[in-house]
């Protein structure tokens, strides 16, 4: 899916950067010491476009097949990554 993206963690829940999960290797944004973002991965069976439910929150793809997503919140250390969520959080599907 390719209308929703990662982006930075600040006081606000949704900021800048915009982290893209598709596009050509190494050609996206670098990351840097003290960045805080999620990776918000989104894996269809059929067609990537999607569209929202009247609700504004919902989301679904075009073409009603299965979509996953799965959200992780990281912190860019100087050690490398910080892996900020638990490996069991926030996973949906949706149809």
């Amino acid at each position: 899916m390719r209308d929703f993206t990662g982006h930075g963690i600040g006081p606000t829940l949704h900021e800048s950067p915009q982290i893209l999960h598709f596009g050509p290797p190494h050609k996206g944004l670098r990351l840097k010491e003290g960045m805080v973002i999620t990776i918000e991965p989104m894996v269809n069976i059929g067609l990537y476009n999607s569209e929202l439910d009247n609700n504004g929150w919902t989301a679904r793809t075009v073409d009603g097949s299965l979509s996953a997503q799965y959200e992780h919140t990281i912190a860019i250390t100087k050690e490398g990554p910080l892996l900020l969520t638990d490996q069991g959080e926030a996973c949906s599907f949706s149809k």
